[in-house]
This record gives structure tokens, C-alpha cells and sequence, in this order.
């Protein structure tokens, strides 16, 4: 496998050791080859590892070191990747308002570039965002959008983002028992896959879980995850884009 596919499938089991060593490595290979595209890659995985571990801080320095190559290349496909960690960081960060403009400027970007994909997992991040600026009915219809796109498509990657959103969305309606049977579907689709979520998305489900854990107790959220994770993550999310509706659970 290439760097991009070795570096990003350990980045997705949770391998930050294998993540920090082999983006280590490309970096060195790639600057004394003079090789700007595979660097933009290094520096791409170390900045998301700079988020996992929670200096957000470093991982936009990186991230815009990043962009800077690949804005010298010219190459426009070079730049999705580090705009999309600054839009994650920004976000993270707590500066919304900005955030939502970076992820309206990334799907801008992947559309151009035919990445839809990509415009799938940026749609879902727009709406966390428009959540948090209490943008709700624009949230949900984003959600709702990226779910579609999903099952449309086939992207068996992205399942368990969805329904971390629709558990997101859940606590946002004062639903709590639905959304701790959505987050025991999210944390099953997961398992299934063999990954652990993205920094960004780690932090949505880990607030889900302090809003559940406060309205309902331990024995409920233990006793709704039980049943979210007896569930089909790919049948739910598919019955809920036929009916255009959020994931019956």
C-alpha cells in the first residue's frame, strides 16, 4: 500500500504510534526529494494526529504549513486535504461562525473537483457546526443530505458518522433515550469497521454521552446502548434515507 493508504488505515484503528513514525518518515523522504504532494500527505497525517491529541494549536500550524505547499504546486486537489483539518481545528476551537464559512469553502472546493465523497463527510461536519451555532432545522436538513448521499453511494466508511449526528440531533430535540440508542449504533457500526471515530467526531459522541448520562443515569444509557448496538447500522441508516426521515431506532 502507499503511505497515504498505510498512514490513514492506522490513523483509523487508532495507531497514533505507526501514524507518528511512518508520517515522520515521509516528511524526511519527501523533503529531500523535493516530492511537494507526497509532503502536503505527511504534513496532513501529522496534523490530524496534533488533533487527536488535543494540541489544536500545533495541528493548524501544520495544516497551514500543509496548505502553503500546496498552494505552490498550484494544483488545486493538493489543498482539500489541509483546508479540511483548519475547518475541523477552527471548529474544535469553538469559532463556529468561521468554521462554517471553511467547510462551505472545502465542499465548494470538492465539488469542483468531483470529490463527492468528500462533499458526503464535509456536509456532515457543516451541519455539527450550524447544531452548535443553534442553526438546528439547518443542521438536521445537512444531516439528512449526508445520509442520503451515503447510502446512495456505498460509503460503508461513513455509516457510523451518521449516526452520530442523528444522536447529536437527538439530544438537541430533549430526546435523550433515542439518542442513547443511536450512540450504541454509532459506537457498533464502528466496531464493525474495525475503527475509532476522528477527533472531531470522537468529541460530538463524548458530549452526547455527558448530555445522555445527565438526563437519564447509567442504567439507561447502559440499557439504551445494549439495544442500539443490536442493531443493523447499515439496514437502519438505509430504512431512514428511503423514508427521508431520522433513523428509526
Amino acid at each position: 500500500m502507499s503511505f497515504s493508504e498505510t498512514a490513514r488505515a492506522a490513523f483509523r484503528r487508532g495507531d497514533d504510534d505507526a501514524v507518528a513514525r511512518l508520517a515522520h518518515d515521509e516528511a524526511e523522504r519527501a523533503r529531500a526529494a523535493g516530492d511537494r504532494p507526497a509532503l502536503v500527505e505527511a504534513l496532513y497525517m501529522s496534523s490530524r494526529l496534533a488533533i487527536r491529541g488535543g494540541d489544536l494549536d500545533g495541528a493548524a500550524r501544520i495544516a497551514s504549513d500543509a496548505l502553503a505547499v500546496a498552494v505552490e504546486t498550484g494544483d488545486r486537489s493538493l489543498e482539500e486535504r489541509p483546508r479540511h483539518v483548519l475547518a475541523g481545528v477552527t471548529r474544535m476551537a469553538g469559532d463556529l461562525a468561521r468554521a462554517r464559512v471553511l467547510y462551505q469553502d472545502s465542499i465548494d472546493l470538492n465539488t469542483e473537483l468531483g470529490n463527492d465523497d468528500t462533499v458526503t463527510s464535509e456536509l456532515h461536519n457543516l451541519a455539527f457546526t450550524e447544531l452548535g451555532l443553534g442553526e438546528s432545522d439547518a443542521a438536521r436538513g445537512r444531516f439528512a443530505t449526508s445520509r442520503a448521499r451515503i447510502v446512495a453511494a456505498g460509503y460503508r466508511d461513513f455509516v457510523p458518522y451518521a449516526f452520530v449526528g442523528a444522536a447529536a440531533m437527538a439530544v438537541a430535540d430533549g430526546d435523550h433515550p433515542r439518542a442513547a440508542r443511536l450512540a450504541g449504533l454509532a459506537r457498533r457500526a464502528f466496531a464493525d469497521l474495525g475503527q475509532v471515530p476522528d477527533p472531531d467526531d470522537a468529541a460530538e459522541l463524548a458530549a452526547v454521552d455527558a448530555a445522555v448520562l445527565a438526563a437519564l443515569g447509567a442504567e439507561a444509557v447502559d440499557a439504551g446502548r445494549r439495544q442500539g448496538a443490536g442493531l443493523d447500522p447499515w439496514t437502519v441508516l438505509a430504512d431512514a434515507a428511503e423514508r427521508g426521515a431520522e433513523p428509526g431506532v
